[in-house]
């Protein structure tokens, strides 16, 4: 919204465009606005021209903008990542989006290794709308070979499969133990307008678990996956789908782990520190029985068909998702004897911030992996 002091008019500048910005910067002569904003599961940089009233698109490629700004008229400096490459700088030539990049901080390290090709798929769901989902390969990828594929889901929920680069849900390093990563931009994402992202809310365990299923059971058809050596994983609102696909999956996987995932939704809803969000997103409170949609979801509803081994990570000072769901999951799966482990860190909340805790969540992951995909 822009907003003139002395005419004292509003004006909505971006009616008609259907994306997010943030990080807003103003050229030092006022006729341009630049920010950055989600397009197809990347982060590009934009500006809107007062002139002209119109959005331009300044940079364009797989990769995610973290942040920026401006040093002359004709130049801006940014950070910039993908699921390829940590954080490095760049300049950015404002007239033809050329980017140069300024920093190679780790490029002794990245010299030594070979990354998986990222592939961009597009994937019909169920009420026929086109997903994207990335595909990460191993680093040698044979074609000809079959690999163990892990389904990988999102947490945020309303949070993009964007070109991240993660130093635990790091998709070139579990595709460098030779699995195939299937990470779908199911719904309830941004970056593909407000409808799709606005969708989930009210409709945990809808159609956003059907795009899964889209996802991974269009994938499975290629050759070189071994649909009898498939995993689920995720954290947080990740976690939560992983404990759901636990219990619907239809014998589609052979292991799943699920981090600070939401296992009880009514339990949940009393002991979250972010009430405003679950009350929003769930529709109410569990007792309001006219919007109790996402509650008929809750995991814990489906354990009677839970078989399938599972590792449950949380933290204790998780206060957004508390650390009794995930005790309470690896409790249901030991009393049907399920083959499960618990992995728990006294010191960590709803993200693993400690390097060596990183490193110890690492090793148990691709160990339990290994147990039922190797």
């Amino acid at each position: 919204m822009i907003y003139d002091l002395q005419t004292k008019k509003r004006e909505d500048i971006s009616k008609k465009f259907d994306q997010n910005a943030g990080s807003l910067i103003w050229s030092k002569d006022s006729k341009n606005l630049f920010f950055i904003t989600g397009v197809q599961a990347t982060y590009q940089i934009f500006s809107y021209n007062f002139d002209k009233k119109s959005f331009r698109q300044i940079t364009n490629g797989v990769h995610n903008y973290r942040s920026f700004d401006l040093i002359d008229e004709k130049t801006l400096i940014g950070t910039k990542q993908s699921m390829s490459m940590p954080t490095e700088m760049f300049t950015i030539n404002i007239a033809d989006g050329k980017e140069k990049q300024i920093t190679f901080l780790n490029k002794s390290i990245l010299d030594k290794i070979k990354m998986g090709k990222v592939e961009k798929r597009w994937v019909k769901t169920t009420d026929g709308k086109d997903m994207l989902t990335w595909v990460i390969f191993p680093p040698n990828f044979d074609k000809n070979k079959k690999y163990p594929t892990l389904l990988y889901a999102q947490g945020g929920p309303q949070s993009a499969v964007s070109q991240f680069f993660s130093y635990r849900w790091n998709f070139q390093l579990m595709a460098a133990n030779d699995y195939i990563i299937v990470a779908p931009n199911r719904r309830g994402l941004p970056t593909f307008g407000q409808e799709w992202n606005d969708q989930i809310s009210k409709d945990y365990g809808g159609q956003n678990m059907k795009d899964y299923f889209s996802a991974i059971d269009e994938l499975k058809k290629e050759p070189y996956i071994n649909e009898n050596k498939m995993g689920a994983i995720g954290a947080s609102y990740g976690g939560f789908s992983v404990y759901w696909l636990a219990g619907n999956h239809e014998k589609r996987f052979k292991t799943f782990i699920s981090h600070c995932g939401i296992f009880n939704f009514e339990a949940m809803y009393g002991s979250t520190e972010e009430l405003f969000f679950v009350d929003w997103d769930l529709g109410g409170s569990y007792w309001n029985k006219q919007k109790k949609n996402s509650y008929d979801a809750s995991p814990h509803k489906f354990v009677n068909n839970w078989d399938t081994p599972i590792l449950v990570v949380h933290g204790q000072k998780d206060f957004r998702i508390p650390v009794t769901q995930g005790m309470n999951a690896f409790t249901v799966a030991q009393l049907k004897n399920i083959p499960s482990r618990f992995l728990y860190f006294p010191k960590e909340g709803h993200w693993v911030l400690s390097p060596q805790n990183g490193i110890l969540w690492h090793r148990v992951f691709f160990d339990w992996l290994e147990r039922d995909l190797k």
